[in-house]
């Protein structure tokens, strides 16, 4: 049985580029989990590979033809957001995934495919170095939306609570201090599961 190693973290964690660094390594396997979202487009970024941008409409009949795995909706200052993963037919059970989220996304997931094939990869950073990576991003939009930046991060603040945490039996974090480390710590952590499956 394949793996999904989930990578999840608060909003500046670093997590895409986490994500870019292991989803580009072939000796790894990993086959990635793109999610839909009714969020705009950011600069920089493209459909099919970032997200699938779809409509709220296009959203909702995902719902109706029972074809969501796990969705989370944010009330943010441009409006209702909303993230899901999506049963579209190509799931191979014995394939090795990576995906990206947050810590209600991941246990979402794990609660559909169960806890033996869902592995959790929670990212760390402290929290000044997260929100000057947050403001650096966001200077970088062509219409920076600041106010949405310091509601996300403070959203986080509960989501990620120790309590959370706990709950969701998360009792290791990998700091994303620095990028190279951080990627290499993974990559160990990945290879020595799929060493393990075989």
């Amino acid at each position: 049985m394949g793996k999904i190693y989930y990578l999840f973290g608060k909003s500046a964690s670093g997590k895409d580029s986490l994500y870019r660094e292991l989803i580009q390594d072939p000796s790894l396997g990993l086959t990635p989990v793109v999610l839909y979202t009714t969020r705009p487009m950011r600069r920089g970024e493209t459909d099919g590979v970032d997200y699938h941008f779809v409509t709220d409409e296009e959203m909702q009949e995902f719902v109706r033809a029972g074809r969501i795995i796990e969705m989370r909706t944010y009330e943010t200052v441009r409006g209702l957001w909303t993230y899901a993963m999506v049963d579209d037919g190509n799931w191979d059970a014995e394939a090795d995934y990576l995906a990206e989220g947050v810590l209600a996304s991941y246990c979402s997931t794990r609660e559909y495919f169960g806890a033996a094939r869902v592995v959790p990869l929670y990212i760390e950073v402290e929290d000044g170095e997260r929100l000057q990576r947050a403001l650096n991003r966001e200077q970088k939009q062509p219409v920076p939306q600041y106010s949405e930046m310091c509601r996300r991060f403070l959203a986080d603040q509960a989501d990620f609570s120790p309590e959370k945490l706990q709950a969701a039996g998360i009792n290791h974090a990998y700091c994303n201090g620095e990028l190279a480390a951080c990627v290499q710590e993974l990559k160990t952590v990945i290879a020595a599961g799929r060493k393990r499956a075989e």
